[in-house]
């Protein structure tokens, strides 16, 4: 019987430069898609798929997240005062209990393979998931819990995959696929932004991955790949050559980029018109610009 998953890494340390001046002062994991920081979507899905240990890679400055995650008695107090009872059960959500979380630094910024493996002794030698909040993932189930159900019966490692125009496959690790299975595919290797023209496939992973403890392993030899970077893609490669099955999982849902400005305004859009309380509002105004920006034209 397979290990469950009920550990995950959260790697959280990068400096969010493509969001400043914003960032100067707020981690860009607090930032709000309607009314919910990134990480919150995060962490909802993680609880989803059963994961009960959660274990934060920062750097320097992300002290807020250290505090959004704690309780607030003074803020209870009140709503409590004031008979606020829906307010108080969405406050009480998103405080961690003590010992559920963990907070790491990577004090220096050698890559995400790197941000992994700061997290190591924490892992021991148990399977473990990866989730990168910057990629959130709107779906009726949610994604890591796919992902986790697949790889009950699969075992190995599994990373998400969705297909990208092949102009795009340079900004992304891309699987080289040798099985092809529909939701799931075996890969043969996996390449970490190939140069323009070279991606063996149009399948590129994304920041969701369920990993065996000899990735870990692989990651102590500190070897360094694209971007002088060390990169998890090259370790999880590297389990493939060693004969560990790799495979990658075509989830159900749609994937927004909130690393990019482009693509958090997106999910702002789309996750205001799914609450039922905003869409019709916000439908009226999308609505309205979309016809001044006709007759401007």
């Amino acid at each position: 019987m397979r290990r469950k998953v009920t550990k995950a890494i959260f790697p959280v340390a990068g400096m969010g430069t493509r969001f400043l001046p914003a960032t100067k002062s707020v981690p860009k994991e607090i930032m709000t898609l309607v009314d919910r920081p990134l990480v919150q979507y995060a962490i909802d899905e993680a609880r989803a798929a059963g994961i009960k240990e959660f274990i934060f890679v920062m750097s320097r400055g992300k002290s807020a997240l250290e505090d959004y995650f704690d309780h607030s008695p003074v803020l209870e107090q009140e709503l409590k005062r004031k008979g606020k009872t829906e307010l108080l059960e969405l406050l009480r959500s998103t405080d961690m209990e003590s010992g559920a979380i963990a907070y790491i630094r990577q004090n220096k910024p050698l890559g995400l393979g790197h941000a992994v493996w700061c997290a190591r002794r924490l892992i021991a030698n148990e399977p473990f998931a990866v989730i990168l909040p910057d990629d959130v993932i709107a779906a009726e189930k949610p994604c890591l819990q796919q992902m986790i159900e697949a790889y009950e019966e699969t075992g190995g490692n599994m990373v998400a995959a969705m297909e990208v125009a092949p102009e795009r496959a340079s900004s992304y690790g891309v699987l080289d696929v040798e099985e092809d299975m529909g939701s799931v595919v075996r890969a043969r290797g996996m390449v970490e932004k190939p140069a323009a023209g070279t991606a063996p496939s149009n399948l590129a992973v994304i920041g969701r991955y369920v990993l065996s403890p000899s990735v870990l392993k692989n990651l102590n030899k500190m070897r360094t790949g694209s971007g002088g970077e060390i990169q998890l893609t090259d370790a999880i490669a590297e389990d493939i050559e060693a004969g560990v099955p790799v495979h990658g999982y075509r989830f159900r849902g749609q994937r927004y980029d909130c690393g990019s400005k482009a693509g958090f305004l997106q999910a702002t859009v789309a996750f205001a018109l799914a609450r039922d309380d905003l869409r019709d509002e916000l439908h009226q105004f999308l609505t309205e610009i979309v016809h001044l920006d006709k007759a401007a034209q």
